[in-house]
Protein backbone atom coordinates (compact mmCIF):
# COMPACT_ATOMS: atom_id res chain seq x y z
CA UNK A 1 0.00 0.00 0.00
CA UNK A 2 1.42 3.38 -1.08
CA UNK A 3 2.37 5.89 1.62
CA UNK A 4 4.46 8.51 -0.18
CA UNK A 5 2.53 10.41 -2.91
CA UNK A 6 5.28 9.72 -5.45
CA UNK A 7 4.23 6.07 -5.25
CA UNK A 8 1.01 6.90 -7.05
CA UNK A 9 -0.22 10.49 -7.12
CA UNK A 10 2.88 12.32 -8.30
CA UNK A 11 5.45 11.04 -10.73
CA UNK A 12 5.59 9.25 -14.05
CA UNK A 13 5.95 5.46 -13.94
CA UNK A 14 8.95 5.48 -16.27
CA UNK A 15 10.89 7.71 -13.88
CA UNK A 16 9.66 5.97 -10.74
CA UNK A 17 10.92 2.73 -12.27
CA UNK A 18 14.49 4.10 -12.29
CA UNK A 19 14.43 4.28 -8.50
CA UNK A 20 12.30 1.27 -7.59
CA UNK A 21 13.73 -1.71 -5.69
CA UNK A 22 14.01 -3.92 -8.74
CA UNK A 23 16.02 -1.46 -10.81
CA UNK A 24 18.13 -0.38 -7.85
CA UNK A 25 19.12 -4.01 -7.30
CA UNK A 26 19.86 -4.46 -11.00
CA UNK A 27 22.20 -1.48 -10.97
CA UNK A 28 24.04 -2.90 -7.95
CA UNK A 29 24.45 -6.17 -9.85
CA UNK A 30 25.70 -4.27 -12.90
CA UNK A 31 28.48 -2.67 -10.87
CA UNK A 32 29.53 -5.96 -9.27
CA UNK A 33 29.57 -7.59 -12.70
CA UNK A 34 31.68 -4.81 -14.21
CA UNK A 35 34.13 -5.09 -11.32
CA UNK A 36 34.47 -8.84 -11.87
CA UNK A 37 35.10 -8.33 -15.58
CA UNK A 38 37.77 -5.73 -14.78
CA UNK A 39 39.47 -8.17 -12.39
CA UNK A 40 39.46 -10.79 -15.13
CA UNK A 41 40.91 -8.34 -17.63
CA UNK A 42 43.94 -7.67 -15.44
CA UNK A 43 44.38 -11.36 -14.57
CA UNK A 44 43.19 -11.27 -10.98
CA UNK A 45 40.40 -13.82 -11.43
CA UNK A 46 39.65 -16.53 -14.03
CA UNK A 47 37.82 -15.27 -17.11
CA UNK A 48 35.39 -18.18 -16.76
CA UNK A 49 34.41 -16.89 -13.32
CA UNK A 50 33.76 -13.42 -14.73
CA UNK A 51 31.61 -14.93 -17.48
CA UNK A 52 29.58 -16.90 -14.94
CA UNK A 53 29.10 -13.77 -12.82
CA UNK A 54 27.99 -11.88 -15.94
CA UNK A 55 25.52 -14.62 -16.88
CA UNK A 56 23.76 -14.25 -13.51
CA UNK A 57 23.77 -10.44 -13.53
CA UNK A 58 20.01 -10.14 -13.49
CA UNK A 59 17.17 -9.79 -11.00
CA UNK A 60 15.77 -12.85 -12.72
CA UNK A 61 18.34 -14.79 -10.68
CA UNK A 62 19.11 -12.43 -7.81
CA UNK A 63 15.68 -11.42 -6.59
CA UNK A 64 14.59 -8.58 -4.35
CA UNK A 65 12.82 -11.08 -2.13
CA UNK A 66 15.96 -13.17 -1.60
CA UNK A 67 18.09 -10.13 -0.86
CA UNK A 68 15.56 -8.96 1.74
CA UNK A 69 15.47 -12.41 3.28
CA UNK A 70 19.23 -12.39 3.76
CA UNK A 71 19.22 -8.76 4.97
CA UNK A 72 16.75 -9.73 7.71
CA UNK A 73 19.39 -12.17 8.95
CA UNK A 74 22.57 -10.09 8.65
CA UNK A 75 21.25 -6.50 8.82
CA UNK A 76 23.40 -5.25 5.90
CA UNK A 77 21.65 -4.54 2.63
CA UNK A 78 24.71 -4.46 0.35
CA UNK A 79 26.24 -7.62 1.77
CA UNK A 80 22.84 -9.29 1.44
CA UNK A 81 22.99 -8.54 -2.28
CA UNK A 82 26.53 -9.95 -2.49
CA UNK A 83 25.48 -13.16 -0.77
CA UNK A 84 22.35 -13.55 -2.91
CA UNK A 85 24.42 -12.95 -6.06
CA UNK A 86 27.18 -15.33 -4.99
CA UNK A 87 24.81 -18.21 -4.31
CA UNK A 88 23.53 -18.05 -7.89
CA UNK A 89 26.97 -18.41 -9.45
CA UNK A 90 28.30 -21.90 -10.16
CA UNK A 91 31.81 -23.29 -9.99
CA UNK A 92 32.93 -21.07 -7.17
CA UNK A 93 32.60 -17.91 -9.28
CA UNK A 94 30.59 -16.29 -6.51
CA UNK A 95 33.73 -16.19 -4.38
CA UNK A 96 35.10 -13.44 -6.64
CA UNK A 97 32.11 -11.11 -6.33
CA UNK A 98 32.87 -7.83 -4.50
CA UNK A 99 36.61 -8.56 -4.51
CA UNK A 100 38.54 -5.56 -3.16
CA UNK A 101 35.48 -3.31 -3.01
CA UNK A 102 33.65 -1.66 -0.15
CA UNK A 103 29.90 -1.11 0.03
CA UNK A 104 30.09 2.55 -0.96
CA UNK A 105 31.97 1.70 -4.16
CA UNK A 106 29.04 -0.37 -5.34
CA UNK A 107 26.24 1.79 -3.98
CA UNK A 108 27.63 5.16 -5.04
CA UNK A 109 28.51 3.89 -8.51
CA UNK A 110 25.11 2.26 -8.95
CA UNK A 111 23.48 5.53 -7.92
CA UNK A 112 25.40 7.25 -10.72
CA UNK A 113 23.90 4.73 -13.14
CA UNK A 114 20.40 5.57 -11.91
CA UNK A 115 21.09 9.28 -12.26
CA UNK A 116 22.45 8.69 -15.75
CA UNK A 117 19.11 7.12 -16.69
CA UNK A 118 17.18 9.93 -15.02
CA UNK A 119 19.13 12.71 -16.72
CA UNK A 120 17.86 11.45 -20.09
CA UNK A 121 14.33 12.29 -18.91
CA UNK A 122 15.43 15.56 -17.31
CA UNK A 123 17.10 16.78 -20.48
CA UNK A 124 14.09 15.81 -22.59
CA UNK A 125 11.78 17.62 -20.14
CA UNK A 126 13.81 20.81 -20.29
CA UNK A 127 14.03 20.76 -24.08
CA UNK A 128 10.27 20.24 -24.30
CA UNK A 129 9.60 23.11 -21.93
CA UNK A 130 11.95 25.38 -23.85
CA UNK A 131 10.19 24.49 -27.10
CA UNK A 132 6.68 25.39 -25.88
CA UNK A 133 7.95 28.62 -24.31
CA UNK A 134 9.67 29.64 -27.54
CA UNK A 135 6.50 28.82 -29.47
CA UNK A 136 4.38 30.94 -27.12
CA UNK A 137 6.91 33.76 -27.20
CA UNK A 138 6.80 33.89 -30.98
CA UNK A 139 3.01 33.59 -31.13
CA UNK A 140 2.45 36.36 -28.58
CA UNK A 141 5.36 38.67 -29.34
CA UNK A 142 2.88 41.40 -30.30
CA UNK A 143 0.23 40.58 -27.70
CA UNK A 144 0.42 43.84 -25.76
CA UNK A 145 -0.50 43.68 -22.09
CA UNK A 146 0.02 45.75 -18.99
CA UNK A 147 3.33 45.33 -17.21
CA UNK A 148 3.22 45.34 -13.43
CA UNK A 149 5.81 46.37 -10.86
CA UNK A 150 5.10 46.14 -7.12
CA UNK A 151 1.79 44.54 -8.27
CA UNK A 152 0.79 47.95 -9.70
CA UNK A 153 0.17 48.86 -13.33
CA UNK A 154 3.42 50.18 -14.79
CA UNK A 155 3.87 50.48 -18.58
CA UNK A 156 2.90 48.21 -21.48
CA UNK A 157 4.82 45.04 -22.26
CA UNK A 158 4.00 41.92 -24.28
CA UNK A 159 3.16 38.35 -23.39
CA UNK A 160 5.84 37.29 -25.82
CA UNK A 161 8.46 38.99 -23.68
CA UNK A 162 7.26 37.09 -20.59
CA UNK A 163 7.59 33.76 -22.39
CA UNK A 164 10.95 34.68 -23.93
CA UNK A 165 12.35 35.51 -20.47
CA UNK A 166 11.21 32.12 -19.19
CA UNK A 167 12.59 30.30 -22.26
CA UNK A 168 15.97 31.95 -21.75
CA UNK A 169 15.94 30.86 -18.11
CA UNK A 170 15.16 27.27 -19.08
CA UNK A 171 18.09 27.38 -21.49
CA UNK A 172 20.33 28.28 -18.56
CA UNK A 173 19.11 25.14 -16.80
CA UNK A 174 20.05 23.14 -19.89
CA UNK A 175 23.46 24.81 -19.90
CA UNK A 176 23.94 23.98 -16.23
CA UNK A 177 22.91 20.38 -16.84
CA UNK A 178 25.57 20.02 -19.51
CA UNK A 179 28.11 21.55 -17.13
CA UNK A 180 27.43 19.39 -14.09
CA UNK A 181 26.66 16.14 -15.92
CA UNK A 182 30.35 15.12 -15.97
CA UNK A 183 30.61 15.87 -12.26
CA UNK A 184 27.66 13.71 -11.17
CA UNK A 185 28.03 10.80 -13.62
CA UNK A 186 31.12 9.34 -11.98
CA UNK A 187 31.84 6.09 -10.21
CA UNK A 188 34.58 4.83 -7.96
CA UNK A 189 36.34 1.66 -6.94
CA UNK A 190 38.57 2.86 -4.12
CA UNK A 191 37.93 0.45 -1.24
CA UNK A 192 38.00 1.22 2.45
CA UNK A 193 39.05 4.84 3.17
CA UNK A 194 39.91 5.36 -0.51
CA UNK A 195 43.46 3.95 -0.72
CA UNK A 196 42.52 1.07 -3.09
CA UNK A 197 44.78 -1.16 -0.96
CA UNK A 198 42.48 -4.21 -1.20
CA UNK A 199 42.41 -3.98 -5.00
CA UNK A 200 46.14 -4.54 -5.27
CA UNK A 201 48.79 -3.00 -7.53
CA UNK A 202 46.45 -2.86 -10.53
CA UNK A 203 43.78 -0.93 -8.63
CA UNK A 204 43.76 2.17 -10.83
CA UNK A 205 43.45 0.02 -13.96
CA UNK A 206 40.63 -1.96 -12.34
CA UNK A 207 38.73 1.22 -11.52
CA UNK A 208 39.19 2.59 -15.04
CA UNK A 209 38.03 -0.67 -16.65
CA UNK A 210 35.04 -0.99 -14.33
CA UNK A 211 33.83 2.51 -15.18
CA UNK A 212 34.45 1.95 -18.89
CA UNK A 213 32.14 -1.08 -18.78
CA UNK A 214 29.49 1.03 -17.01
CA UNK A 215 29.78 4.09 -19.23
CA UNK A 216 30.89 6.32 -16.37
CA UNK A 217 33.98 8.39 -15.64
CA UNK A 218 36.13 7.38 -12.65
CA UNK A 219 36.63 9.85 -9.82
CA UNK A 220 39.97 11.63 -9.80
CA UNK A 221 40.42 11.03 -6.09
CA UNK A 222 38.13 10.12 -3.21
CA UNK A 223 37.94 8.43 0.16
CA UNK A 224 35.41 5.69 0.94
CA UNK A 225 32.54 7.59 -0.69
CA UNK A 226 32.10 9.74 -3.75
CA UNK A 227 32.24 13.27 -2.38
CA UNK A 228 28.79 14.71 -1.72
CA UNK A 229 29.37 18.18 -3.16
CA UNK A 230 28.54 16.48 -6.47
CA UNK A 231 25.14 15.31 -5.29
CA UNK A 232 24.41 18.61 -3.56
CA UNK A 233 25.13 20.47 -6.81
CA UNK A 234 22.76 18.13 -8.65
CA UNK A 235 19.93 18.58 -6.13
CA UNK A 236 20.45 22.33 -5.99
CA UNK A 237 20.08 22.48 -9.73
CA UNK A 238 16.84 20.50 -9.49
CA UNK A 239 15.73 23.03 -6.88
CA UNK A 240 16.64 25.88 -9.25
CA UNK A 241 14.52 24.27 -11.93
CA UNK A 242 11.74 23.98 -9.39
CA UNK A 243 11.93 27.68 -8.62
CA UNK A 244 11.72 28.56 -12.31
CA UNK A 245 8.57 26.45 -12.54
CA UNK A 246 7.33 28.14 -9.36
CA UNK A 247 7.95 31.53 -10.99
CA UNK A 248 6.02 30.57 -14.13
CA UNK A 249 3.14 29.08 -12.18
CA UNK A 250 2.95 31.97 -9.70
CA UNK A 251 2.64 34.41 -12.61
CA UNK A 252 -0.10 32.31 -14.21
CA UNK A 253 -1.93 32.03 -10.88
CA UNK A 254 -1.83 35.79 -10.45
CA UNK A 255 -2.95 36.43 -14.02
CA UNK A 256 -5.87 34.03 -13.48
CA UNK A 257 -7.17 35.98 -10.48
CA UNK A 258 -10.79 37.04 -11.00
CA UNK A 259 -9.85 40.72 -10.95
CA UNK A 260 -7.21 40.20 -13.68
CA UNK A 261 -8.39 37.14 -15.64
CA UNK A 262 -6.03 37.50 -18.59
CA UNK A 263 -4.96 33.85 -18.83
CA UNK A 264 -6.21 30.65 -17.25
CA UNK A 265 -5.39 26.99 -16.90
CA UNK A 266 -7.20 24.79 -19.35
CA UNK A 267 -10.33 23.38 -17.71
CA UNK A 268 -11.50 19.96 -18.81
CA UNK A 269 -14.92 20.28 -20.36
CA UNK A 270 -17.67 18.20 -18.90
CA UNK A 271 -16.75 16.76 -15.51
CA UNK A 272 -13.85 18.70 -13.95
CA UNK A 273 -14.76 20.02 -10.50
CA UNK A 274 -13.25 23.26 -9.22
CA UNK A 275 -14.51 23.19 -5.64
CA UNK A 276 -16.30 20.74 -3.37
CA UNK A 277 -18.70 23.46 -2.21
CA UNK A 278 -18.57 26.27 -4.80
CA UNK A 279 -19.74 24.84 -8.13
CA UNK A 280 -18.70 27.93 -10.11
CA UNK A 281 -14.97 27.72 -9.27
CA UNK A 282 -12.21 27.16 -11.85
CA UNK A 283 -9.15 27.07 -9.64
CA UNK A 284 -5.53 27.07 -10.92
CA UNK A 285 -4.92 23.73 -9.23
CA UNK A 286 -2.08 22.55 -11.47
CA UNK A 287 -0.09 25.76 -11.11
CA UNK A 288 -0.67 25.66 -7.35
CA UNK A 289 0.45 22.04 -7.16
CA UNK A 290 3.66 22.77 -9.06
CA UNK A 291 4.38 25.84 -6.94
CA UNK A 292 3.82 23.83 -3.78
CA UNK A 293 6.03 20.91 -4.83
CA UNK A 294 8.89 23.32 -5.55
CA UNK A 295 9.20 23.70 -1.77
CA UNK A 296 10.07 20.00 -1.47
CA UNK A 297 12.88 20.30 -4.00
CA UNK A 298 14.25 23.30 -2.13
CA UNK A 299 14.10 21.46 1.20
CA UNK A 300 15.82 18.38 -0.24
CA UNK A 301 18.63 20.55 -1.60
CA UNK A 302 19.33 21.88 1.89
CA UNK A 303 19.50 18.33 3.23
CA UNK A 304 22.04 17.52 0.50
CA UNK A 305 24.23 20.33 1.83
CA UNK A 306 24.33 18.66 5.23
CA UNK A 307 25.50 15.45 3.56
CA UNK A 308 28.77 17.04 2.41
CA UNK A 309 30.72 17.15 5.73
CA UNK A 310 31.02 13.50 6.77
CA UNK A 311 33.26 12.37 9.64
CA UNK A 312 36.82 11.57 8.57
CA UNK A 313 36.87 9.18 5.58
CA UNK A 314 33.14 8.52 5.83
CA UNK A 315 30.12 7.98 8.04
CA UNK A 316 26.56 6.92 7.32
CA UNK A 317 24.72 10.17 8.00
CA UNK A 318 24.28 10.82 4.27
CA UNK A 319 22.93 7.36 3.51
CA UNK A 320 19.47 7.44 5.05
CA UNK A 321 18.59 10.97 3.81
CA UNK A 322 19.73 10.15 0.27
CA UNK A 323 17.46 7.13 0.09
CA UNK A 324 14.64 9.69 0.40
CA UNK A 325 15.80 12.98 -1.11
CA UNK A 326 17.39 11.76 -4.35
CA UNK A 327 14.51 9.63 -5.66
CA UNK A 328 12.02 12.17 -4.30
CA UNK A 329 13.67 15.17 -5.96
CA UNK A 330 14.18 13.40 -9.27
CA UNK A 331 10.66 12.01 -9.50
CA UNK A 332 9.05 15.29 -8.44
CA UNK A 333 11.22 17.44 -10.71
CA UNK A 334 10.29 15.31 -13.71
CA UNK A 335 6.62 15.39 -12.74
CA UNK A 336 6.64 19.15 -12.28
CA UNK A 337 8.32 19.71 -15.63
CA UNK A 338 5.83 17.46 -17.41
CA UNK A 339 2.86 19.18 -15.74
CA UNK A 340 4.21 22.66 -16.51
CA UNK A 341 4.53 21.66 -20.15
CA UNK A 342 0.93 20.40 -20.09
CA UNK A 343 -0.21 23.60 -18.38
CA UNK A 344 1.42 25.82 -21.00
CA UNK A 345 0.16 23.76 -23.91
CA UNK A 346 -3.42 24.23 -22.68
CA UNK A 347 -3.10 27.82 -21.44
CA UNK A 348 -6.16 29.94 -22.28
CA UNK A 349 -5.85 33.61 -23.20
CA UNK A 350 -8.57 36.23 -22.61
CA UNK A 351 -7.87 39.03 -25.15
CA UNK A 352 -10.84 41.11 -24.02
CA UNK A 353 -9.54 41.19 -20.45
CA UNK A 354 -5.99 41.92 -21.56
CA UNK A 355 -7.38 44.98 -23.40
CA UNK A 356 -9.59 45.93 -20.45
CA UNK A 357 -6.66 45.91 -18.07
CA UNK A 358 -4.58 48.03 -20.41
CA UNK A 359 -7.32 50.67 -20.17
CA UNK A 360 -8.02 50.20 -16.47
CA UNK A 361 -6.05 53.23 -15.25
CA UNK A 362 -7.62 55.59 -17.80
CA UNK A 363 -4.39 56.05 -19.71
CA UNK A 364 -2.03 56.58 -16.78
CA UNK A 365 0.19 53.74 -17.95
CA UNK A 366 1.33 56.08 -20.74
CA UNK A 367 2.61 58.74 -18.34
CA UNK A 368 6.24 57.80 -18.91
CA UNK A 369 5.80 58.05 -22.67
CA UNK A 370 4.29 61.54 -22.33
CA UNK A 371 7.14 62.64 -20.08
CA UNK A 372 9.80 61.31 -22.48
CA UNK A 373 8.11 62.98 -25.46
CA UNK A 374 7.89 66.35 -23.68
CA UNK A 375 11.62 66.12 -23.03
CA UNK A 376 12.22 65.34 -26.70
CA UNK A 377 10.16 68.43 -27.56
CA UNK A 378 12.41 70.64 -25.46
CA UNK A 379 11.07 70.59 -21.88
CA UNK A 380 13.54 69.85 -19.07
CA UNK A 381 13.39 66.32 -17.75
CA UNK A 382 12.58 67.25 -14.15
CA UNK A 383 9.96 69.79 -15.25
CA UNK A 384 8.36 67.19 -17.51
CA UNK A 385 8.31 64.66 -14.69
CA UNK A 386 6.62 67.10 -12.30
CA UNK A 387 4.07 68.20 -14.88
CA UNK A 388 3.05 64.63 -15.75
CA UNK A 389 2.97 63.68 -12.07
CA UNK A 390 0.60 66.55 -11.29
CA UNK A 391 -1.71 65.64 -14.18
CA UNK A 392 -1.61 62.00 -13.13
CA UNK A 393 -2.75 62.93 -9.64
CA UNK A 394 -5.71 64.79 -11.16
CA UNK A 395 -6.79 61.57 -12.83
CA UNK A 396 -6.76 59.82 -9.44
CA UNK A 397 -8.69 62.71 -7.85
CA UNK A 398 -11.29 63.29 -10.55
CA UNK A 399 -11.59 60.02 -12.41
CA UNK A 400 -11.22 61.90 -15.71
CA UNK A 401 -9.32 60.13 -18.50
CA UNK A 402 -5.61 61.02 -18.65
CA UNK A 403 -5.90 62.12 -22.27
CA UNK A 404 -8.53 64.70 -21.34
CA UNK A 405 -6.47 66.06 -18.46
CA UNK A 406 -3.38 66.37 -20.64
CA UNK A 407 -5.16 67.98 -23.58
CA UNK A 408 -6.57 70.70 -21.28
CA UNK A 409 -3.21 71.49 -19.71
CA UNK A 410 -1.70 74.54 -21.50
CA UNK A 411 1.79 73.46 -20.46
CA UNK A 412 1.27 70.30 -22.51
CA UNK A 413 -0.56 71.97 -25.40
CA UNK A 414 2.47 74.18 -25.92
CA UNK A 415 4.36 71.09 -27.09
CA UNK A 416 1.76 68.49 -28.15
CA UNK A 417 -1.48 68.67 -30.10
CA UNK A 418 -4.57 66.63 -29.25
CA UNK A 419 -3.90 64.40 -32.26
CA UNK A 420 -0.34 63.79 -31.17
CA UNK A 421 -1.51 62.96 -27.66
CA UNK A 422 -4.03 60.45 -28.98
CA UNK A 423 -1.27 58.65 -30.86
CA UNK A 424 1.03 58.74 -27.85
CA UNK A 425 -1.65 57.19 -25.65
CA UNK A 426 -1.79 53.93 -27.62
CA UNK A 427 -0.10 51.16 -25.59
CA UNK A 428 1.02 49.30 -28.71
CA UNK A 429 3.17 52.30 -29.60
CA UNK A 430 5.17 52.04 -26.39
CA UNK A 431 6.63 48.55 -26.19
CA UNK A 432 10.17 49.56 -27.15
CA UNK A 433 12.26 46.70 -28.46
CA UNK A 434 10.07 43.99 -26.93
CA UNK A 435 9.31 42.40 -30.30
CA UNK A 436 12.95 42.49 -31.40
CA UNK A 437 14.09 40.97 -28.10
CA UNK A 438 11.62 38.13 -28.47
CA UNK A 439 12.64 37.48 -32.07
CA UNK A 440 16.27 37.33 -30.97
CA UNK A 441 15.46 34.70 -28.34
CA UNK A 442 13.28 32.73 -30.78
CA UNK A 443 16.05 32.72 -33.36
CA UNK A 444 18.62 31.56 -30.83
CA UNK A 445 16.53 28.91 -29.06
CA UNK A 446 13.95 27.92 -31.66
Amino acid sequence: MAIHPIDGRYGRKEVRAIFDEENKLQRLLDVECALAKAHADVGNIPKEAAKEIESKCSTKYVTVARVKEIEDQINHDLMAMVKAYSEQCKGGAGNYIHLGATSADIMDTSLALQLKDFIVFLEDDLLGLRKILVTLANKHKKTVCIGRTHAQHAVPTTYGLKFAIWADEVQRHIDRLNEYKPRILVGQMTGAVGTQAALGPKAIKIQDLTMRYLGLKPVNVSNQVIQRDRHAEFLFNLALIGETLNKICTEIRNLQRTEIDEVAEGFKKGKQVGSSTMPHKRNPIMAERIAGLSRILKADAFVAMDNIPLWHERDLTNSAPERIIIPESCILADYMLAKTLELLENLEFRPENIKRNLEFTKGLIMAEKIMVTLVEKGMGRQDAHELVREDSMRVYETGVNFLEVLSKDPRVSKFLSRKELEELMKPENYIGTAVEQVEKVVKRLG
